[in-house]
């Protein structure tokens, strides 16, 4: 017995070496991408500004909680550093999975689920067809989030499940709909069972410390009512987007119910369900209506899916007796994914190595390694060598446009609160800050990105220096 127990613990180390390798491997290209992608350019940005002493969301604004903007100044915005950082992430996020995997399909029978669920969630995780290549909120927010599950479903520290989730909150907000997930899962796990205590408290203020102690931090700094309206009210109308019908969020509503009848029928259902299957039912319900929150089909928005997705395909071979009815919630899954995020383009993974391979060959230039990736990239790259030798410690520049990684490529700080376009049109006060900003700060030249609107500042002191492409950077003359 002792010698089947040795056996099976070396494989199992085996297969998490193995799968740290293929995921390494997967996200290796990740780490010598260039600078190309306009979330990551906004994130490089506030990190930059951060470290250069400015204050978050008052003199420098995004509208996600602190968490990932500290990460990038903690690594001084090095898209390197804060990459390989989230491959590690992804690394640690595998190996749990494969944790809470075991526990939920804990039985002989079946032993081959715990490998055939983490090699289907290291690849989605681990390939850039779901984005996980970029170093977005949602690659650092899983780790906790995945932690988290395997501590509930052990029914053991709570408080630390808590707060782990409230550490992928300050990451991202929609972790509040994990958070939401194990709390029902609790609840109904609580009627199935007939157990006196549910274990909601610990969970509930393991979760509420991370966002306490930050919001202390920020009325410290005077700015708590910034820190508040960035992270929660702007997102208001983000949500609205494609939300809305007329002035009523009709589709929000309507996937609201949508929601809330899953839970109802899993509730009616309980006492023919098992613990796993109920787990990750739930979870894969909060984490669908996750991923359709905003309306908007942005590819990385499937990453919060991929955990309980990868289950669920699990529990298809688990649970014999509801089978079916698993079969039919996950063929539908897939139309519903299949139809919002129809824009993904899943065949790209293939040509992103393809690219990889080819430029470290030898057979593609630098710039069509970058054009790659966004056929601007090259062009952002040539105007940043046009610049940077012109200015001096203290010059700095301004983006018409939303490129903001173009500031991280010429190596200056954002002279403004605003670092995009669409930021300085989107709030009230961004024309007035930002003109502000450039009377103040006088930005040696000011580039402006064709496909944008007609820049609103004043150009009176400015002149026309040379067109590179979709761009024309003008040069401040007194």
């Amino acid at each position: 017995m002792k010698l089947l127990r040795g056996l099976e613990k070396s494989r199992q180390f085996l297969f998490l070496i193995f799968t740290a390798f293929i995921f390494f491997i997967l996200r290796l290209p990740s780490l010598f991408e260039p600078l190309w992608y306009g979330d990551e350019g906004i994130y490089q940005v506030l990190g930059t500004s951060l470290s250069h002493g400015k204050l978050l969301y008052k003199e420098v604004f995004d509208n996600k909680p602190p968490l990932l903007y500290w990460l990038y100044s903690f690594f001084h915005s090095d898209q390197f550093s804060v990459r390989l950082v989230s491959l590690i992430f992804g690394v640690l996020s595998v190996w749990f999975f494969f944790l809470l995997s075991k526990k939920l399909f804990n039985s002989a029978r079946n032993s081959f689920l715990p490998y055939l669920t983490t090699i289907i969630f290291t690849l989605l995780f681990g390939l850039p067809t779901l984005e996980g290549n970029i170093a977005n909120a949602e690659n650092f927010m899983l780790l906790p989030i995945i932690v988290s599950a395997f501590l509930i479903i052990n029914q053991k520290k709570f408080f630390i499940a808590g707060l782990l989730l409230g550490i992928a909150f300050l990451f991202k907000i929609v972790a509040v709909f994990d958070l939401s997930a194990f709390l029902v899962f609790s609840i109904i796990l609580n009627f199935n069972s007939f157990k006196k205590e549910v274990k909601l408290y610990p969970i509930i203020a393991g979760f509420s410390l991370p966002l306490f102690l930050v919001s202390i931090f920020f009325i410290f700094n005077n700015t708590f009512i910034d820190f508040v309206k960035a992270t929660f009210v702007s997102n208001i109308s983000y949500v609205g987007y494609g939300n809305n019908i007329g002035s009523l969020p009709i589709l929000m509503i309507i996937k609201l119910i949508t929601l809330g009848i899953f839970i109802f029928y899993i509730f009616k259902k309980r006492k023919n369900i098992n613990q796993s299957s109920l787990f990750i039912l739930i979870w894969f319900a909060f984490s669908l209506f996750n991923a359709f929150f905003s309306q908007r089909p942005y590819t990385h928005y499937l990453l919060v899916l991929i955990p309980s997705l990868s289950l669920l395909i699990g529990l298809i071979f688990f649970d014999k007796k509801n089978q079916k009815i698993i079969t039919v919630i996950f063929l539908i899954a897939l139309l519903v994914i299949a139809k919002g995020f129809g824009r993904t383009r899943f065949d790209k993974s293939i040509n992103y190595y393809r690219n990889f391979v080819s430029y470290l060959t030898g057979q593609k230039t630098m710039a069509s390694y970058q054009g790659f990736f966004d056929h601007n990239t090259p062009f952002d790259y040539e105007m940043a060598r046009f610049i940077k030798p012109k200015l001096s410690k203290t010059d700095t520049v301004f983006v018409w446009g939303n490129n903001a990684q173009l500031y991280q490529i010429i190596g200056v700080v954002a002279p403004a609160k605003y670092v995009v376009a669409y930021h300085i049109l989107n709030y009230k006060d961004g024309f007035t800050t930002t003109q502000a900003a450039l009377e103040t700060n006088k930005p040696k030249f000011i580039v402006i990105l064709q496909g944008e609107r007609q820049i609103p500042f004043n150009m009176m002191h400015y002149s026309v220096k040379i067109n590179i492409y979709n761009a024309s950077i003008y040069e401040r003359i007194f």
